[in-house]
């Protein structure tokens, strides 16, 4: 066997024996030697041989062997051989005389793809560094003390807005007191500042609450008569069970709210407008305006008809679920799953106090729960977009003869007489998910931005939340001016914002669909095995029960909690006795589980929603927070 050497740098010789396949590995630096090609075939002793025993140099030889020794000088003799099982034989080869390192393959190829990978890793996260850095080293914290001269958190500003809210409902107003107490001169305009009237937006659940107290809002939920909400109550055919919130580890004045809608935003407004740097104006705006692909303001029409324009380095549009603006800002996909039908209870008592109640109804679910301390809303979902009309009494006759038989009996009489005073509502309930167009000088929150089913009641938490998220991205920046820069550091707010908001989206989409009845088996089957495993206790209902509540915004853990409930189900069927037709609905109980929930994750996005921290906008945010 012959070997020839002539690569410059590295050179490896396969070395292989009876017991062990090995990569021989010669690391060689740049020399301006390289091995001769020449090679000394050697017949080795056979297995009979002794170890000791060494080839027999003919005379004829001689010569050759000393024209070598010349020729190698400086070089190392590395010898190959293969076995059978008579005989060996092999060769020698010459290369420099450098360290010479034995490797398994193996490890070989897995250092060098560790050592790629970690050189990506590093280019990508040196850059995203560097980006950050020279972001924030123009807009420091200190830097904006040094230039602005700002005192008890406010900014000392150049003529005109930091930021124009579009919108004053909670995510408006909250936001606008947010960011007006981080000193930001902030103008909210609003189409109407009178006190709203909706039958949404009126269930804060645990973890908003938080969110609300993160803001400094939490005095907004007193003196509006607020109930506390401190779990949910299901019920199926009779059947019922208690869900409680895990609320043992926060302290005794965290709970879910449940209020008048319009009465809570009427106390966010007014505390925005406490703040001196904070302008609320009644308006309706028309359009955003542009300039270079950047939007630099909005023009607005004031109360009395007069148009307006107004200026400001960012625009944040959150003007509810009908936003005529979005269409600019965000790919709008809105679904229309079913209606709200809305009702308000009066002096009556629930079968759980300080619970929402839940009903499994035939065709999808009915709501109860408390808004004051002497009402109780009712809201009745209506599967399609197509309602009985109100008008000619249908809607009434058909909340009498196909709803009324299956509300609990405790609140049958005062469900009765809600609707024969006849203040029925409806509201379309609309799901959308997330999906934006980074503009710069502009962003999206709130109902414009992403919305889902409101049978969770999760909609108030996820904006909170998304304000908390934008608060400590805008903290450390002083100057909003450089849209460009300032449109691609808040691309990171769309990855930052997706445990809780996907989580929350996920579930009530879900839940929606698996609490709705169905003639399927298989969606039959869920939905039993979905009340059953709540009513397990324990883990089996704290677990869900604090996906819901946003207190563990966690979506692997919803996804677990989910096909639990499936297997759950199958579990059921087969037990005690498979059969093949029970066999088959199992099966197709797993397909739908799968059909239900995987949608509503490639909707939400699945990279966003389980790996964040791969997508590169996640590392433009600030390390630490930043407190001005």
């Amino acid at each position: 066997m012959s070997q020839s050497l002539t690569h410059p740098h590295l050179y490896a010789i396969a070395y292989q024996n009876k017991h062990h396949h090995r990569l021989a590995l010669i690391a060689l630096s740049k020399s301006r030697h390289k091995p001769h090609p020449l090679t000394i075939s050697l017949v080795r002793a056979n297995k009979s041989s002794t170890s000791t025993s060494t080839p027999t140099r003919s005379t004829g030889t001689t010569n050759t062997t000393k024209k070598l020794e010349r020729i190698t000088k400086g070089f190392i003799l590395i010898p190959t051989h293969s076995s059978s099982s008579s005989s060996s034989s092999g060769s020698l080869c010459f290369v420099p005389k450098k360290i010479m390192v034995v490797i398994d393959q193996h490890v070989l190829w897995t250092f060098f793809a560790s050592l790629f990978g970690f050189v990506l890793l590093y280019i990508i996260r040196r850059n995203n560094n560097a980006n950050n850095r020279k972001l924030k080293k123009k807009n420091s914290p200190q830097q904006c003390v040094d230039n602005n001269s700002f005192t008890d958190g406010e900014f000392r500003h150049v003529n005109g807005s930091d930021v124009i809210v579009v919108g004053a409902g909670v995510a408006g107003a909250a936001l606008a007191y947010t960011l007006g107490k981080d000193g930001r001169r902030v103008h909210v305009i609003e189409r109407d500042l009178t006190e709203p009237d909706r039958i949404v937006g009126e269930l804060l659940q645990p973890g908003g609450y938080l969110k609300l107290v993160e803001l400094g809002l939490e005095d907004c939920v007193e003196e509006i008569d607020a109930q506390r909400v401190l779990g949910y109550a299901l019920f199926k055919e009779g059947k019922n069970t208690k869900l409680s919130y895990p609320l043992e580890k926060f302290h005794s004045d965290v709970s879910g709210r449940s209020f008048h809608n319009g009465r809570f935003i009427q106390r966010m407004r007014e505390k925005a407008a406490t703040l001196s740097n904070v302008k609320l104006e009644q308006g309706t705006v028309t359009s955003l305006l542009e300039e270079n692909k950047t939007i630099s303001g909005v023009q607005y029409k004031t109360k009395d008809g007069q148009e307006h324009t107004a200026y400001a380095p960012l625009t944040i549009v959150c003007d509810g679920c009908f936003s005529n603006l979005r269409r600019a800002l965000c790919n709008p996909k809105v679904e229309v799953p079913s209606c709200f039908v809305g009702l308000v209870l009066e002096n009556c008592q629930l079968p759980f106090a300080n619970h929402g109640h839940v009903i499994l109804a035939d065709p999808s679910p009915i709501l109860f729960y408390p808004i004051s301390s002497t009402e109780v809303r009712c809201l009745v979902d209506v599967p399609g977009q197509k309602l009985p009309s109100i008008a000619n009494g249908e809607m009434a006759k058909y909340l009498k003869t196909m709803v009324a038989p299956q509300i609990p009996p405790e609140l049958h009489d005062a469900f009765m007489s809600a609707i024969d005073k006849g203040n029925i509502r409806t509201m379309p309930n609309r799901s959308m998910p997330a999906d934006p167009h980074p503009t710069p000088g502009a962003l999206l929150m709130g109902d414009a931005f992403n919305m889902r089913h409101p049978l969770t009641g999760g909609g108030m938490t996820v904006v909170l939340s998304d304000i908390v998220v934008l608060r400590d991205l805008l903290k450390p920046l002083c100057d909003l001016n450089d849209a460009a820069s300032l449109s691609r550091y808040l691309e990171s707010f769309y990855t930052l914002r997706k445990p809780v908001a996907s989580t929350i989206n996920t579930l009530a989409g879900a839940l929606y669909k698996v609490f709705s009845a169905s003639p399927d088996q298989a969606r039959k089957e869920m939905r039993q095995a979905c009340f059953d495993y709540l009513s397990l206790g324990g883990i089996f209902s704290t677990g869900p029960i604090a996906l819901l509540s946003g207190l563990n915004p966690r979506p692997l853990s919803l996804v677990l909690h989910f096909f639990a409930v499936a297997i759950y189900g199958v579990g059921r069927l087969l037990l005690p006795f498979p059969s093949p037709q029970r066999l088959w609905i199992g099966a197709r109980l797993i397909w739908s589980a799968a059909g239900i929930i995987f949608p509503i994750i490639k909707a939400e996005g699945v990279r966003q929603m389980f790996f964040p921290a791969t997508v590169p906008a996640y590392y433009k945010a600030p390390s630490v927070k930043s407190d001005i």
